[in-house]
């Protein structure tokens, strides 16, 4: 039986934090995933295998045990598969075949877009038990055990995070629909209770994880519940002062524009900005950040009348040094 090195399967160190395991899971995760692999097998099998390593360094008491296997590993190999020879199968939290100890099988590896990944190796099956000990020749009864927790990342548009949307995902063949509240901010994680991986002799069904992502947008700048608009103006609304028509997520709106406005002033609408997850009716603030259009293709009239202008500007500026 050939020697699964978790490790190497995430590219993480021995004495990696959790935090880096699960960020080394996620990212290969995401990359040999079945929707991005077109059916290629050797990609379906390193899912595979990733879900695998993960299942046994996530937890902590599986860590250590599968650390202690892998100084022994020569012995039990010299041992035979199967505990034969006398090998001591307790010091991995067990007994030898047939010494009552139960060792417990933890459930299929879902797949929250449909599949699944298609249950362990029989490495892993051997210290951690199969199904019911049939694969690993362990027997006893279970313990109920809960199904796997699965992770997922969506990105949705400023204007969804803004509005609200909805996701139908596919989760081992069965529909289910995710709402995504007004307010949802990128880096946000959506927990659906229950509708992970199986449990294993009566245990709870696991959980599905959902990081939002909130995709860059064009013409919105997000800053927390605050958001930023560029807006044209023209040159004499500028100077003069008046109003704007502005293109809010939230509908067309009639600006007040101060008169001596310059490129790049912003004018604060309260309130009118992203509404605040998760607390109806509040919202963050929009900043409208000006950009004054210089007016092109003038008549002569005009650029004589722009000329008349400028001296009476200069002549404003003389009399008063």
């Amino acid at each position: 039986m050939e020697y699964k090195d978790y490790y190497k399967i995430l590219g993480v160190l021995k004495n990696a934090s959790q935090d880096e395991i699960k960020k080394a899971y996620r990212k290969l995760a995401l990359k040999y995933h079945p929707d991005k692999t077109n059916g290629d097998k050797k990609a379906e099998e390193r899912f595979k295998e990733i879900g695998e390593a993960y299942e046994v360094l996530k937890d902590p008491e599986k860590r250590k045990k599968y650390d202690q296997l892998g100084a022994n590993w020569k012995q039990y190999e010299n041992a035979g598969y199967g505990g034969g020879g006398g090998f001591d199968f307790s010091q991995f939290g067990g007994q030898s075949p047939g010494g009552g100890r139960t060792f417990y099988y933890e459930g299929d590896m879902g797949d929250i877009f449909g599949g699944s990944g298609g249950g362990f190796s029989d490495f892993f099956n051997a210290f951690f038990g199969g199904r019911g000990g049939a694969q690993s020749g362990f027997s006893g009864r279970q313990r109920p055990r809960k199904g796997q927790d699965l992770q997922a990342e969506m990105e949705i548009s400023v204007y969804e995070a803004y509005h609200g949307t909805s996701r139908i995902l596919n989760v081992d063949g069965k529909k289910l629909r995710v709402n995504i509240k007004p307010g949802s901010y990128d880096g946000l994680e959506l927990r659906i209770k229950g509708k992970g991986g199986r449990g294993a002799a009566g245990g709870a069904d696991g959980d599905i994880y959902i990081k939002i992502k909130v995709q860059p947008d064009s013409l919105y700048k997000t800053d927390g519940n605050n958001l930023t608009l560029k807006a044209d103006i023209d040159l004499y609304t500028a100077v003069l002062g008046g109003k704007a028509e502005i293109n809010t997520l939230a509908g067309k709106l009639n600006v007040p524009v101060p008169k001596d406005s310059q490129t790049g002033s912003k004018l604060r609408l309260k309130g009118k900005g992203m509404p605040i997850y998760g607390k109806p009716g509040q919202f963050g603030d929009l900043y409208v950040q000006l950009n004054v259009v210089i007016p092109k293709n003038l008549s002569q009239e005009e650029v004589n009348l722009f000329k008349k202008l400028k001296e009476l500007r200069n002549n404003h500026v003389y009399s008063h040094n």
